[in-house]
């Protein structure tokens, strides 16, 4: 893609009907049928629509080489895909590691098209290089959290029925650990030890030097199976096409970013989190720019990135844009011309904390491991103070009741999506509560106003209802980080015997203040002044830290256990 204003070179073919059905698969390029094999039931898919601006694949396309291979033919060998933890690489550099894991696979560990390979490791480029490695030997890339143990990586690779695995090297220990119970999930690598020991990927990447002729995948092959990050405690495997990988970028990173050739990506969440693999691979790469893949960050030191390479879009969740406006310094970010949320609701008190730190209007969107990545999201000028955004065209959202019929704009209920992505579970039974109708139903209660902007309430699952009132703990959330001594905070709904429930607020105080009885009803005097009376936090516990997953997402099934227990 060249210039704001470019085109795809390719269109999307369109797999449109009147009813919910599973499209015509293409003739597969696996050997392996696996992961076709357990996509979900026909009468169960979601209803897939045509993508905006003519797009069209051919049938035969691999979403890693139209990513790598392309870009060398548009003579951008020699610029900068990719940097970080000491490492830069061209896109030449680049495309050489990725031929040479996939010999790797192919060659050395015999691997069919279609097997599945999990990945394990921070983010960092060589892990950027395996994931494309692994979809242009024409194979299925399984990605896990880099903190997941021994017992949850376990379920993931026999769910998947994981073929091999390439891990960091400080992470072996915890698959390793495992393997025993696994049998079956083949041979596994570790890299990025300083010197390639005989049994490291970088020594058997060494072997080979040839080009890696692409693998003569389809289009609707499966290139990805995504766990969800399991904010509910029970994560879902999500199946993903090779045109999926192509679509998220000609659709969604075209219509909210329009990235250049130039600009410089950055940002906190995983590669294993798809809002990270689109984020800070995906998208700079289909559009020839550059990504900084560091292992870890903090608010300080994202910073300091941002001005050392001279970011323009950055990628994190709402928790660290809170932290770093406290000591961020706006002529060091001048470099900046786009900061995207997502991951969870982000706070009005956060966006306005952000925009008078930096000058810089967030860019929020919405979007969901079944779907791949966003769908609906604010344009920068498109800004509307408390909104999601509208949805990105190619989508379609509306508002359901419980009987699934469409409500009028300002009516409470079920977000609803779908478009040219959607859910397929792989062999799971909980694909049908996710397809409806054939939308996609998120799990998250919204308003639509009557210009199309989507105003986030809670998950579906964590509304409150205290004698009768329904109460948003995101719209309390909201209210107690305006609070100068509340740093974070948590709300669900705790059981009582009078109201069914009552509002239960789970508070991380700031350094300068000590959370006790005082504060806690300085918090509800707070709240009630600012809410309806019956939407005040009538039980508060201080914490010293939330319950997050590493993409930074409130764990709220974790306080709902807590408050279930007494708090």
């Amino acid at each position: 893609m060249e210039g704001r204003a470019g085109k795809p070179r390719y269109r999307v073919v369109a797999v449109t009907s009147g009813i919910p059905r599973q499209p015509e698969l293409r003739r597969s390029g696996h050997q392996d049928s696996f992961a076709r094999d357990r996509l979900p039931p026909a009468d169960q898919w979601p209803l897939l629509l045509d993508p905006p601006h003519g797009i069209v694949y051919p049938d035969r396309l691999n979403a890693a080489a139209e990513l790598l291979d392309s870009q060398l033919r548009a003579g951008r060998g020699d610029a900068i895909a990719l940097r970080g933890a000491g490492v830069v690489w061209t896109y030449a550099q680049l495309c050489d590691r990725v031929d040479r894991i996939a010999h790797v696979l192919r060659s050395d560990f015999n691997l069919p098209t279609g097997a599945r390979v999990l990945l394990r490791g921070p983010n960092h480029p060589m892990l950027a290089a395996c994931w494309l490695g692994v979809l242009k030997a024409g194979c299925v890339a399984v990605t896990t959290m880099p903190l997941l143990r021994a017992r949850e990586l376990g379920v993931i690779a026999e769910r998947a029925q994981v073929s091999a695995a390439l891990c960091e090297a400080s992470l072996l220990d915890a698959w390793n650990e495992g393997r025993a119970a696994r049998p079956g999930s083949g041979p596994v690598l570790g890299y990025g030890e300083p010197h390639a020991l005989p049994q490291s990927l970088e020594h058997a990447m060494a072997r080979h030097d040839k080009p890696f002729q692409p693998a003569d995948t389809a289009q609707d092959d499966v290139a990805l199976i995504a766990f969800t990050s399991g904010t509910t405690g029970q994560p879902k495997g999500t199946m993903h096409f090779h045109r999926d990988c192509l679509l998220i970028a000609d659709v969604l990173a075209r219509h909210l970013l329009e990235p250049v050739s130039t600009d410089v990506f950055i940002g906190t969440p995983p590669l294993a989190f798809t809002f990270g693999l689109g984020g800070l691979l995906i998208f700079p790469l289909r559009a020839g720019a550059s990504a900084v893949l560091e292992p870890q960050w903090t608010a300080e030191s994202l910073l300091a990135g941002i001005e050392h390479h001279q970011a323009t879009i950055c990628f994190t969740a709402p928790t660290f844009y809170r932290r770093m406006a406290a000591v961020a310094q706006r002529q060091a970010l001048q470099s900046l011309r786009i900061t995207v949320s997502s991951g969870e609701m982000l706070p009005a008190d956060t966006r306005a904390q952000w925009l008078e730190a930096t000058g810089i209007d967030m860019t929020e969107c919405l979007g969901s491991t079944e779907l791949l990545h966003a769908f609906i999201g604010c344009r920068p000028g498109d800004v509307r103070a408390g909104a999601t955004g509208r949805v990105v065209p190619g989508y379609q959202a509306c508002i359901l009741d419980h009987q699934g019929q469409p409500v009028p704009p300002g009516t409470l209920g079920r977000l609803a999506v779908r478009g040219p992505t959607g859910c397929r579970y792989l062999d799971d039974p909980r694909q049908s509560s996710y397809v409806q109708q054939g939308w996609n139903l998120t799990g998250d209660a919204y308003l639509m106003d009557s210009d199309g902007y989507f105003w986030y309430q809670s998950r579906t699952d964590d509304m409150i209802i205290s004698a009768g009132y329904n109460i948003a703990g995101p719209e309390v959330e909201d209210v107690l980080l305006t609070h100068p001594d509340v740093a974070e905070c948590g709300v669900v709904g705790a059981p009582d015997t009078e109201r069914g429930q009552v509002v239960m607020a789970f508070v991380v105080c700031r350094p300068s203040r000590e959370g006790d009885d005082t504060l806690a009803q300085e918090l509800q005097r707070w709240v009630r002044d600012r809410l309806a009376p019956y939407k005040y936090p009538r039980r508060i516990r201080f914490l010293s830290a939330l319950p997050r997953t590493e993409n930074a997402k409130l764990q709220r099934f974790v306080l709902r256990d807590w408050a279930r227990v007494g708090g």
